[in-house]
């Protein structure tokens, strides 16, 4: 027993000192990611693509996923408001909803797990080959290229895809509430126009930003310190989605306590 728990111990101690070192690791690439950001030459070819793989690649899966959410939420909502008699309260419930909360945190976890396990496997595959190796030896910065230009490509299209799915769903909740309750168009989005705040708008747009960083920031570390051959590649793929995503419900936590208390003053 006494040997059991002194092998426990050294291996305790190295995965305290592996979280640790893995913290200032982060630190020092989000660090560089803001010296290099400011830093010339600008990739603005390389950021126009990046921007068009992540926001327009992704328009088929946010436009369906957004729809159905819309549609989903509308039907989930009405047989408890109809107890009270108040489904006509569905386009500012739904509104409310849509954008305070389900358009961004459902656009970044799709986002987490295509854009960034994408990010996380194509950089991950390119350390393992050392191509990496071979633009730095061709007096090519890699962090700037490949990194600064998909951090700053899902820091910018992020918040546009946040915004496209805001307004997927609301169609969609607009089909259901007219199918049921013959709700006009013209009503519907009055409605949800009067519910809607510049407070919510803003802090939307604002942690949709921050989502997009993170999911950035978190596929190009994975990536870029993989190691191991193919299953490396593959474990960054999956860490890069699995930290996201938890990172991702941490600052909607956050988020959400900052707002209402801004609502309360």
């Amino acid at each position: 027993m006494a040997e059991e728990s002194h092998d426990r111990k050294p291996l305790l101690s190295k995965k305290i000192d592996k979280f640790f070192t893995g913290l200032a690791d982060a630190w020092n690439f989000v660090r560089r990611f803001f010296q290099e950001v400011f830093l010339p030459p600008y990739e603005f070819k390389e950021v126009i693509h990046q921007c068009y793989r992540i926001g327009v690649e992704s328009l088929p899966l946010i436009s369906l996923t957004g729809f159905i959410v819309g549609i989903v939420f509308t039907n989930q909502s009405r047989p408890s408001l109809s107890e009270f008699g108040a489904t006509s309260w569905l386009p500012s419930l739904i509104s409310i909803a849509v954008v305070r909360a389900m358009g961004p945190l459902v656009t970044a976890l799709i986002a987490a797990g295509k854009v960034g396990s994408s990010i996380g496997a194509e950089i991950g595959s390119m350390k393992v080959t050392e191509q990496i190796d071979a633009m730095e030896v061709s007096a090519t910065n890699p962090f700037k290229f490949l990194v600064v230009t998909r951090v700053l490509a899902t820091t910018f299209m992020i918040p546009i895809l946040v915004l496209y799915t805001d307004f997927v769903a609301l169609i969609g909740s607009f089909i259901n509430v007219n199918a049921n309750e013959l709700v006009s168009l013209s009503t519907f989005f009055v409605q949800v126009f009067e519910s809607i705040t510049f407070l919510d708008i803003t802090s939307s747009i604002l942690k949709s930003l921050v989502f997009g960083f993170t999911i950035g920031v978190v596929g190009c570390y994975k990536g870029y310190h993989s190691s191991k051959g193919t299953e490396g590649v593959g474990r960054a793929a999956n860490s890069a989605v699995v930290i996201s995503m938890f990172l991702i419900f941490i600052e909607e936590l956050l988020s959400l306590q900052i707002v209402n208390a801004i609502r309360a003053m």
